[in-house]
């Protein structure tokens, strides 16, 4: 049975089928086409006898990796604060955060929002999206430099379009983050913990802000300047 599976998900177009089938869970519950796929990634995952190098996670956790993550999520978070999200928002309109908006001012929230972040979030969506998403397109399209590079942004326009209930502001930000964060991966495709690192570092910083209700200070200001 375990072969079977594992041969049938690893199939080159099974990777396509995934992203275009479980989005029709979100009819029934926004989660579910998160949890669907990544049931999908972590069965291959179980068929493979857990080798974690499969998705990309080739090289150990190490210090010069956690710098290395530490300053590439400060020049992105920068980039994206005073130059890309004031123009998103000028043109385009607020950010629709509202689901997150019960932990403005609210410890217990946050520290669980925290915890869920970098579990689901963090691990999660980059297991998902890059380990799983991006490498297996780039696989089937002809695994050559050109093929990462289309993969990335094929990989990068879907995950911003599943952040639809941010509005359009969001979904353009958190496309280019995404892509920003796969052309490092394009680079890198042994050191998924690096993409890990980076998405659970930007995260916790705007939950943070969000939890401290100061999430519009630095696009405020920036603001000004357009």
């Amino acid at each position: 049975m375990k072969i079977k599976v594992f041969k049938f998900l690893t199939k080159p177009y099974t990777v396509v089928l995934t992203m275009l089938i479980t989005p029709l869970f979100g009819f029934i519950d926004r989660n579910l086409v998160f949890f669907s796929a990544l049931g999908v990634a972590f069965l291959i995952l179980w068929g493979s006898n857990y080798n974690w190098k499969r998705f990309g996670f080739g090289e150990k956790l190490t210090l010069k990796t956690v710098i290395t993550s530490i300053g590439m999520s400060f020049i992105i978070f920068i980039v994206f604060s005073l130059f890309i999200d004031p123009l998103l928002i000028k043109y385009l309109g607020e950010f629709n955060l509202s689901s997150l908006n019960d932990i403005r001012g609210n410890l217990s929230g946050y520290i669980v929002i925290m915890i869920i972040m970098w579990l689901f979030a963090a691990f999660g969506e980059e297991f998902l999206f890059r380990g799983y998403y991006m490498k297996s397109l780039a696989q089937l399209i002809g695994n050559k430099d050109i093929s990462w590079l289309l993969s990335a942004l094929i990989t990068s326009a879907y995950f911003g379009i599943s952040h639809l209930y941010q509005g359009a502001s969001g979904i353009v930000s958190v496309g280019l983050w995404s892509l920003v964060v796969s052309l490092i991966f394009y680079k890198r495709r042994n050191n998924l913990l690096l993409l890990v690192l980076i998405h659970g570092i930007s995260d916790s910083v705007g939950l943070t802000l969000l939890y401290l209700n100061k999430d519009h200070l630095l696009t405020d200001w920036a603001q000004r300047l357009f």
